[in-house]
């Protein structure tokens, strides 16, 4: 799936840093995602739910807020309410885009802000908190023992995660006031709320209160042993399948219908943008792809090159023919990859004295199971018999005729 970098205009002008992940097909529908407390957009658990909602053709853009990781802007100038802002400027910018986000995320104390922006927010039809607090408030817990001298001095040092941060007693004050209560009885949206019950930073008891709290339509989800950071990469992935299901009640996530299917044995090619170069490919009746070119040659990205389906079909003929073989002589082979690359050579470098340039495909294999060498050579010597190896081999005639189409009557 691609991601884009990109930057747009927080609440006070700055430049924040964001990221975009994309879908490969049609964008079903967007969501815009809020890390934790003094997080960033590229911590495990928002790259891996981004990554498996863009899957799913749902695009995500997570950025990073005011201060914090490549964002522009000082931490200490910034507070709940400042946050609040930079969500509805991130939404702002993805309307721009024709991709108003229809869900909000938000994990940690970003949950918290995703509730409160969510007045500021139209499009939106759902709401998602992961592990969040009902209490902005509840984030002071970090650095209780700073809190006097932020009082007294208008700012303290503190160390969170490992790292130092200023807080200013602006955003004491200002999170402090910021009840939540009343935001989430008037949500109108519906409500995922997802805790782990044996959260240790952020207790379920929360989780209970801001489900109390809300109207229906509304819904709890446990995250079983997921810790407060859902670093473990299945977790994650829980997450996103269990948002990207769920959104399906309120944001209409089916995708356009595929061009009409294919005879049998047929393999057809349309033109799906005639200002670009975006294919649809229906093999039969059933199986429906996308072939494209990439952005550096006037595409869009979308789908595989024409070479990659090459690549893709040698690749996976080589992987089934291996597999066939020692599924026969039962072998104890337990996983196969193959990566292949694409090459123009000189001629002359497989074939001296030939001067035109030659198609070079090249296949890495790994093969994984307690294999002897002798077996692991002779699976390498049946990777040249894959029936896809010895067409672009040997060659193959193409025959094209034209088709005449008859003028409506």
């Amino acid at each position: 799936m691609p991601t884009e970098r990109i930057t747009f205009a927080g609440h006070a002008g700055t430049q924040l840093a964001a990221r975009l992940d994309l879908p490969d097909g049609p964008v079903l529908a967007t969501a815009l995602f809020a890390h934790c407390f003094t997080c960033s957009k590229d911590i495990p658990a928002a790259r891996r739910i981004a990554a498996r909602l863009a899957g799913m053709g749902i695009a995500v853009l997570r950025f990073d807020f005011t201060g914090l990781g490549h964002s522009e802007g000082e931490f200490e100038n910034t507070d709940f309410s400042s946050n609040v802002q930079d969500l509805i400027a991130a939404a702002q910018y993805l309307s721009g885009r024709d991709l108003a986000p229809q869900i909000l995320i938000g994990h940690s104390l970003g949950g918290a802000a995703v509730l409160r922006a969510r007045a500021g927010i139209p499009s939106v039809k759902g709401v998602v908190t992961l592990g969040a607090p009902s209490d902005p408030a509840h984030v002071t817990h970090h650095f209780e023992t700073a809190l006097p001298k932020i009082e007294a001095e208008g700012a303290a040092e503190v160390c969170l995660g490992g790292r130092p941060f200023v807080i200013g007693k602006g955003f004491v004050d200002d999170i402090k006031s910021a009840e939540l209560e009343l935001a989430i009885s008037d949500l109108r949206a519906a409500l995922l709320v997802m805790h782990a019950p044996t959260d240790a930073t952020v207790g379920i008891e929360n989780a209970s209160a801001i489900f109390g709290a809300a109207k229906h339509p509304k819904s709890f989800v446990t995250l079983d042993q997921a810790d407060h950071l859902i670093s473990r990469a299945r977790d994650a992935e829980y997450a996103a399948e269990v948002i990207a299901a769920w959104a399906g009640r309120y944001v209409d996530l089916a995708p356009p219908a595929p061009p009409p299917g294919a005879p049998e044995g047929v393999l057809r090619v349309s033109e799906a943008d005639p200002e670009g170069f975006l294919q649809d490919i229906q093999s039969g009746p059933h199986h429906h792809m996308l072939a494209d070119e990439p952005k550096a040659y006037g595409g869009t990205n979308r789908g595989m090159s024409p070479y990659g389906f090459i690549a893709a079909g040698l690749g996976a003929c080589t992987s089934m023919t291996i597999r066939m073989y020692a599924r026969r002589k039962e072998w104890p082979l337990d996983s196969i990859s193959v990566d292949v690359c694409h090459d123009k050579v000189h001629a002359q470098d497989a074939a001296p004295g030939a001067p035109a340039k030659i198609d070079q495909f090249t296949r890495v294999i790994q093969l994984c199971g307690d294999l002897s060498d002798e077996q692991r050579q002779r699976l390498l010597e049946i990777a040249d018999k894959c029936p896809v190896h010895r067409t672009l081999e040997s060659g193959a005639k193409v025959v094209t005729r034209l088709e005449v189409q008859h003028a409506p009557m």
